[in-house]
């Protein structure tokens, strides 16, 4: 058995229909080539990565996070984030700084550099986003495209708050 293989086979699958196969597919790659194209625009308008860009805006609000609360909230290992915020500290856009009482926590602390650079980028990626995607639905579209999320969603448990 490999690590990806079910442990108890499904007796009967319910293999998926052609609409549901069309929505599967259509989900799948509206996924990776939307994600691609605006990643592609905020790196060309801003030289933020996408991973830049979660890290600044998770931050934004309260300016600091500890890194296992970041690393849960962008759902990425710590291991991951942390490499990743040794990147973005050489760039000055964050800083690390020690917890008092706790010889192995961090603070991660947005710099002013990172507040300006999320600021200066936050505009032109509000406008891909909604260039790429938003203004190519009706309002119904929208709200539904919300519901589906939302219930989707649900069950499987959005851990990013």
């Amino acid at each position: 058995m490999t690590a990806d293989a079910p442990a108890d086979p499904v007796p009967d699958p319910r293999w998926l229909t052609a609409e549901e196969m069309r929505a599967w597919l259509a989900y799948r790659r509206l996924r990776l080539v939307l994600s691609a194209a605006v990643n592609r625009e905020l790196a060309q308008d801003s030289g933020l990565s996408e991973p830049d860009y979660d890290v600044l805006s998770n931050l934004s609000e309260s300016g600091r996070r500890r890194l296992g609360e970041l690393a849960d909230r962008m759902l990425w290992s710590r291991s991951r984030l942390s490499h990743h915020i040794t990147r973005m500290q050489d760039r000055g856009l964050v800083r690390r700084e020690d917890v008092d009482g706790d010889a192995r926590g961090s603070d991660i602390v947005l710099t002013p550099a990172g507040r300006l650079a999320l600021e200066e980028a936050a505009p032109r990626h509000v406008a891909s986003v909604r260039r790429l995607f938003i203004d190519r639905m009706t309002p119904e579209q929208i709200r539904v495209l919300g519901d589906i999320g939302e219930a989707v969603l649900g069950p499987l448990g959005d851990h990013t708050e």
